[in-house]
């Protein structure tokens, strides 16, 4: 098989995505699995590389990918101009070629010149604008390839959550609950841990929005009225079964995630703050439900230890690998 094709942004220019990037590939055994593929600006990469004295870091830059190579570090230069660097610091240039190199990025993959795209950080109070109206990366892909829904999915290993709303204000958060939405997820879910995690018959656990799941309607009627109805017509299917819903404090204190492929949170820390809790620190972000593969690492731009030495780069070296699997999986599931 051969080696995937992968891209990677750069993510804020002044958080630690860049430096994490050199160090990861600083290691050449990282050829051996892949083709990278860096969207950023050379002088951005030799400006880090000086800063992190890494001279084993070597590349070659790209204007296309008729000049790709196969055995090297591409930089695929997405602009050419000088750029002030603040490493640590919020800057809106910082935000401004983060989205300069995720959309040139995303084009090449929509293009296929990329097989898989592994995102670094960005911050959204530089990014978010009229140009780029995202509260993150998930719902610019949405928007981009014009997907009707799509998975926000963390996991490491085994133990994988996905959101029924991501960033969204909580006071939002009962009025997104419908019983299509939640069906819509549920079978988008089922297919996701099919086509990308290889997992013929998955087993999916619901989650109740409210305390104790509503206490058989005393505390809310979600459950009741949207959650169930939902889960009982998605287990009319062959393939996947749905439980619950479950109360989120019981179900994580009692280990109840080692025993599905998937959780399914009702909101944003519903899910995340357990996961980020019990997982050790190299989980992945993944969007489910695009045509195409993407991760990213589950750390922000983490601007207090930029230049430090201090990042830990295993949840990012963890999203390149991931993506490869999901590229592979996908891959297999299609000639089925």
């Amino acid at each position: 098989m051969k080696k995937p094709i992968v891209g990677i942004t750069s993510g804020d220019l002044n958080g630690v995505g860049i430096e994490i990037i050199i160090e990861i590939f600083s290691n050449t055994a990282m050829l051996n699995h892949c083709i990278p593929v860096i969207f950023c600006s050379s002088k951005v990469i030799n400006f880090y590389k000086r800063q992190l004295n890494a001279t084993s870091f070597q590349y070659v830059n790209i204007r296309n990918f008729e000049d790709l190579n196969e055995n090297q570090i591409n930089i695929f230069n997405c602009w050419t101009e000088d750029v002030h660097l603040s490493p640590g610091k919020l800057t809106q240039d910082g935000g401004k070629y983060a989205i300069r190199s995720l959309e040139v990025a995303t084009q090449c993959l929509k293009d296929e010149d990329i097989d898989v795209l592994v995102t670094a950080p960005i911050h959204k109070a530089n990014t978010q604008s009229e140009a780029f109206p995202f509260v993150g990366h998930t719902p610019y892909f949405k928007s981009f390839f014009q997907s009707s829904e799509i998975l926000m999915i963390l996991f490491e290993d085994d133990f994988r959550v996905t959101l029924m709303s991501e960033h969204i204000p909580i006071h939002e958060v009962s009025k997104n609950i419908t019983f299509q939405k939640v069906l819509n997820k549920l079978q988008l879910s089922a297919l996701t841990m099919q086509k990308d995690f290889g997992i013929n018959h998955p087993k999916i656990a619901v989650l109740g929005l409210n305390p104790h799941a509503s206490d058989e309607g005393l505390i809310g009627s979600e459950e009741g009225e949207v959650i169930v109805p939902a889960i009982e017509h998605f287990n009319q299917n062959a393939f996947a079964r749905a439980f619950g819903p479950y109360s989120a404090d019981a179900f994580f204190a009692r280990n109840y995630q080692s025993k599905f492929d998937l959780i399914l949170a009702m909101y944003h820390d519903q899910g995340l703050i357990p996961f980020k809790s019990l997982s050790t620190g190299y989980g992945t972000n993944y969007t489910g439900g695009l045509p195409f593969i993407r991760t990213s690492p589950d750390h922000g731009v983490a601007f207090d230890i930029v230049g430090q030495n201090k990042a830990d780069a295993s949840s990012f070296r963890r999203a390149i690998f991931e993506a490869i699997d999901i590229y592979r999986n996908r891959l297999k599931f299609e000639e089925n």
